[in-house]
C-alpha cells in the first residue's frame, strides 16, 4: 500500500547507525551493559570480534548464494512440502502473507542445531560443501548465542543462565533461512520482507554488501548501517516477552534493488 512503500516511508538521507559492540572488550561487564542498554533502547545491534572466523562466514555466504543460483527444479528438490505443515524447505517469492501482501523474496529454511532436530532432507545437497559449511557455522553459532543469552541475563539481574534456561536451555532450536531477493524492476513500490518483528528469541543476521535491511525508529523507516563482517542482532519476541518487555524486539522489513 501507499502507507508502507519504501520510496514514500524511508526518511533518505540518514543512515541509522545502531550501537556497535566489541565482543573482545576484556571488561566483560561494560559488554553486557552495552549489550541489554541495546535491547532496552533499540532491540537490534551490531557485534563486531564475535569469535566466528571472516573464512566460515564467506563459506556459508557462498554456498547459500550458489544454491539460489541452480535452476529452478533444482531448488525444488528441497522444496516445502505444504501437506506436512513444516516450515523447512525452499520456498519461491511472491508468496501471501496473512495479510495479503507480497514479499519480493524467496527463502530456504531448515534447522541447523541440535542434531536430534536436524532434517537432511531439506538440506540441498549441491554445492557438495553446503552442508560442511552449515555444520561449521553453526559450531560457531552456538559460542555467540550463548553468550548473548548470557549477557540479557545479566542484564536484567538474573544468574548468567536463567534467560537460556527459561528460553528453553539445551533443546532450544536454532533455524537458519537464507533470503534471497531476486532482483526487482520497482523496487521504489515493493518489499522483500514486510514490516515485522521477529517470532524467534534471538535473529543472529548475516548481511552482505546490498543494503536492504530497515528499521522503524522515532516513527520513521531507517536504512540500517552495515560494517563489515559484523553480526546483526535482533532481540526476538520471545526475549521481549520473557524480559517482560523490559527488552524491545525490533520492527524492520526489507528493501529491494534493481540489480
Amino acid at each position: 500500500s501507499e502507507k508502507e512503500q519504501p520510496a514514500a516511508t524511508t526518511l533518505h538521507g540518514v543512515v541509522l547507525e545502531v550501537p556497535v559492540i566489541d565482543m573482545s572488550d576484556p571488561e566483560e561487564d561494560k559488554v553486557v551493559e552495552r549489550i541489554a542498554e541495546a535491547s532496552r533502547g533499540w532491540g537490534i545491534f551490531q557485534v563486531v570480534n564475535h569469535g566466528i572466523p571472516d573464512e566460515v562466514i564467506r563459506e556459508l555466504q557462498r554456498v547459500g548464494k550458489e544454491f539460489f543460483e541452480l535452476p529452478q527444479a533444482e531448488k525444488e528438490a528441497v522444496a516445502k512440502d505444504p501437506a506436512g505443515g513444516s516450515i523447512e524447505g525452499y520456498g519461491t517469492s511472491l508468496q501471501k502473507d496473512v495479510d495479503g501482501k507480497r514479499g519480493w523474496v524467496d527463502h530456504l529454511f531448515h534447522r541447523i542445531w541440535p542434531p536430534s532436530a536436524v532434517n537432511y532432507k531439506f538440506w540441498p545437497k549441491n554445492p557438495p560443501s553446503y552442508r560442511e559449511a552449515n555444520e561449521e557455522y553453526a559450531k560457531k553459532l552456538l559460542e555467540v548465542g550463548d553468550r548473548l543469552f548470557r549477557s540479557l541475563s545479566i542484564g536484567l539481574g538474573l544468574e548468567a543462565h536463567e534467560l537460556k534456561e527459561g528460553a528453553g536451555g539445551e533443546d532450544i532450536i536454532h533455524l537458519l533461512k537464507i533470503n534471497y531477493y531476486p532482483p526487482c524492476p520497482r523496487p521504489d513500490l515493493a518489499l522483500g520482507v514486510v514490516a515485522h518483528t521477529d517470532m524467534s528469541a534471538i535473529t543472529i543476521l548475516v548481511p552482505n554488501e546490498v543494503q536492504g535491511l530497515q528499521v522503524f525508529k522515532d516513527e520513521h523507516w531507517y536504512d540500517v548501517k552495515y560494517i563489515p563482517n559484523a553480526l546483526i542482532i535482533h532481540i526476538g519476541d520471545q526475549i521481549e516477552i520473557l524480559s517482560n518487555g523490559k527488552y524491545k524486539s525490533v520492527y524492520h522489513r526489507t528493501t529491494v534493488d534493481k540489480e
